[in-house]
């Protein structure tokens, strides 16, 4: 475990002094601590890091979403997706008869 102070402590030793330095808190346990750890031995720090994502729609659809602000600035994010992003948002329930249709597929090919 890395050094607490002036030595190394174990994590339920770490468990035992947070919970001891503050008892106002949530207490912690021997997991967190492990994850925690875990993370500083990985990253060097253990601050929450962004997710990257990737951009979902192409250049052209970029531009017809700013054109269209344009014309009309106060036209409603709602709209403007269902007018311009019809190719990359599914309507709704499409994804979940997606994969109840996988579980039925797996089902019938493993019997």
């Amino acid at each position: 475990m890395i050094g607490y102070g002036d030595r190394a402590r174990t994590q339920c030793e770490v468990v035992r002094l947070f919970r001891e330095t503050h008892p106002d808190l949530p207490s912690l346990n021997q997991g967190t601590i492990s994850k925690i750890e875990a993370q500083y031995r990985e990253m060097g720090h253990v601050r929450k890091v962004p997710s990257k994502r990737q951009a979902v729609v192409d250049d052209d659809t970029k531009l017809n979403l700013l054109l269209a602000l344009e014309e009309n600035p106060i036209t409603p994010a709602r709209q403007l997706a269902r007018d311009n992003c019809q190719k990359y948002c599914k309507p709704p329930g499409i994804q979940s008869m997606h994969s109840n249709n996988k579980n039925l597929i797996s089902r019938s090919n493993s019997k």
